[in-house]
């Protein structure tokens, strides 16, 4: 066993890697309940899908839909254990656990169903606004249990009797040629592939197993999760007790510090996490890579301005881990803004009618792969901006503003995309926005004012991407587990187990490099744009509890100087912006911290880029230019050593 030091045991602040191990799933002590209130949202949805009043069929038993087989219903999950049993710093939210580990209950399959494991990430947001990380994977395992057995079949056969009275009418007024055509009613179809026979099926039942953690180590927490669950699975048993190997995770491996690689021991093979330094982008673990893919360039410009502007967002999908990624990927890329409203990446299904709020929000809903778009009926769909990823398809808001120098913006994220073969426009459903973005070209972006797009050139003003401490990190702890850099060769088929780990490696590191430099073009967006902020703070006169106390009522940035200043065309999103909830924070935060020691963590960062511009970017009376001004070119990066990996 490594846990790379210590670093465990009882304390005041997190210190170690893992807080809690949970598992949840069936209790079979207390057999199947009924998820009454996802049961209940799941029925009116349905019923609101059918065509017509004549169809709407009601029952006086508990929210049941009997068009649902039982094998389609929602059960209550339960937390069957967790270890520890509590830690000082992050009490246990058993009801918030509980939900978004299975934001849709247990699921029951037979033999004849796919049942492959899922990952998904989530958050715990507690009332003070702090956050606590989760990552569960959820399986499949077989009901041993005779009771729930004969309970799922007495279901089977109460819904079967049911659904025959209910539509007996329906039978037998149909055409007799479509019965021996093999048709049937609807309900013949259900039970025909939805069906249990306790006597020929296998029934199983989702569980998961889960890690909470202070921080939010994707990549490392799902490599912990799966490997325990391949030791689980697997014929042959580890190497040591599985509860050995729990025990590591969460009380010998520590939290690395700041700008510090850990490396520790998972069941199969070494798990390594990266903590960026202080003076690093914030730490972020998902694919951008995948975000650009499903919805492209232009779709992501598209929701990232939505986001910006406080609209309310719900992002669409079957699956919980892309509803995280989008949603993360959208915040991370704000830095140094960040979203002050609801933000629920997965909405339990206990919780739609947070979806009625007349607020801000960024929320996720889970989607079962057979309702159509017209079918959801959401309030408020002028200030909507609806994300379906599966269908790679976006619905904007009403008078959504043009991001400024966006052509341009757009045209150097889309030049790393396909430096890395990804295709900008992903898979849009917007044949407008397809469209423009293929007739891009350098030429048509030396003069756009109709964009507020001025004549640019390039400015080699950062080199982030070659001094980048995470990257020179992961790039020696490579070289140190025997990857080199250097010239490697990737074989189109791999013959033995170390080329295909190769082979993984360097993918890893191609979503890493890319989510570096996505994450960087953005950030030199926003320190482009507000390089000057500070001049136009208006710090307050009185003392800073007093002014913390009537903050609302004051006004503590000159909006009407820094918009005068402006391009015509970018004020229609900038003076929006200004009025957003984010920048008041961010200049609430200014004004709180004046020496660099009581800073925000992100506006330190954002505030020492500001002030390499200061030293590269001479100019008087403020910084501000409209001419674009690139982060760094492509060729640059390509210069640096790492690169070559590729």
């Amino acid at each position: 066993m490594s846990g790379g030091g210590g670093g465990g045991g009882g304390g005041s602040a997190p210190s170690r890697f893992a807080d809690y191990f949970v598992i949840c799933g069936l209790d079979t002590e207390t057999g199947l309940e009924p998820d009454e209130l996802s049961a209940l949202c799941q029925y009116i949805q349905a019923s609101k899908a059918r065509d017509g009043a004549s169809s709407f069929i009601s029952s006086t038993t508990e929210g049941e839909n009997f068009e649902q087989t039982p094998l389609r219903r929602t059960f209550k999950s339960k937390v069957l254990a967790r270890y520890p049993e509590n830690v000082d710093w992050n009490p246990f939210d058993q009801d918030a656990v509980g939900m978004l580990c299975m934001p849709k209950g247990l699921a029951f399959k037979t033999q004849a169903d796919p049942r492959e494991p899922q990952f998904h990430a989530f958050i715990i947001t507690r009332e003070d606004g702090s956050r606590t990380f989760g990552f569960s994977l959820t399986f499949y395992e077989e009901v041993t249990s005779k009771q729930i057995c004969s309970a799922m079949q007495t279901l089977y056969h109460m819904h079967n009797a049911e659904y025959d009275v209910l539509h007996a009418p329906l039978a037998y007024g149909r055409d007799h040629s479509d019965m021996e055509d093999g048709e049937g009613t609807p309900g013949t179809k259900l039970q025909r592939f939805n069906s249990y026979d306790i006597s020929r099926d296998t029934l199983y039942v989702s569980k998961c197993i889960c890690l909470i953690t202070p921080m939010s180590f994707m990549k490392a927490c799902r490599s912990v999760l799966e490997q325990l669950h391949q030791a689980v699975t697997s014929p042959q048993p580890p190497p040591l007790p599985l509860e050995s190997y729990i025990y590591n995770v969460l009380y010998e491996v520590p939290l690395p510090p700041p700008g510090r690689s850990l490396k520790f021991s998972g069941v199969y093979g070494p798990i390594v996490c990266q903590r960026p330094s202080t003076n690093e982008l914030p730490l972020f673990d998902f694919p951008v890579k995948e975000v650009f893919e499903l919805l492209g360039v232009e779709n992501v410009f598209q929701l990232f301005t939505c986001a910006l502007l406080e609209f309310q967002i719900l992002l669409y999908s079957q699956h919980y881990q892309r509803l995280m990624t989008v949603a993360e990927t959208i915040t991370a890329l704000m830095f140094p803004f960040q979203w002050q409203h609801v933000y629920v990446p997965i909405l339990p299904a206990s919780l739609l009618h947070f979806l009625d709020a007349p607020v801000p929000y960024l929320m996720g809903l889970h989607s079962n792969g057979l309702d159509d778009r017209s079918k959801l009926e959401l309030p408020q769909e002028a200030n909507l901006c609806f994300v379906d990823i599966d269908n790679h398809f976006i619905e904007l808001p009403e008078d959504l503003p043009q991001f400024p120098n966006k052509l341009e913006f757009v045209q150097e994220v889309s030049e790393i995309l396909m430096a890395f073969g990804i295709p900008p426009e992903g898979n849009l459903h917007c044949s407008e926005s397809a469209s423009k973005l293929k007739r891009l070209r350098a030429s048509e972006l030396v003069s756009d004012k109709r964009n507020g797009n001025i004549a640019g050139s390039p400015l080699h003003s950062y080199e982030f991407l070659k001094e980048n401490e995470t990257i020179a990190r992961l790039q020696a702890l490579v070289k140190r587990t025997g990857v080199s850099l250097e010239k490697l060769e990737v074989r189109e088929d791999p013959s033995s187990n170390k080329d295909l780990k190769v082979q993984c490696d360097e993918e890893e590191l191609r979503i890493y490099q890319l989510n570096i430099q996505i994450r960087e073009v953005f950030a030199n967006r926003f320190t482009q744009m507000f390089a000057d902020y500070e001049v136009f703070v208006i710090q307050p006169s009185q003392d800073k509890e007093s002014w913390f106390t009537n903050r609302e009522q004051m006004q503590n940035f000159d909006k009407a100087s820094f918009l005068s200043d402006q391009p015509e065309p970018y004020l229609p999103f900038l003076s929006r912006f200004l009025e957003t909830q984010m920048f008041a924070s961010f200049i609430d935060n200014k004004i709180m911290c004046h020496d660099d020691d009581d800073k925000d963590p992100v506006l330190r960062v954002f505030d020492s880029r500001v002030d390499k511009i200061r030293l590269l970017n001479v100019r008087t009376p403020t910084l501000r230019t409209s001419m674009y001004q690139k982060c760094t070119t492509v060729d640059e990066a390509r210069k640096s050593k790492w690169s070559q990996y590729f």
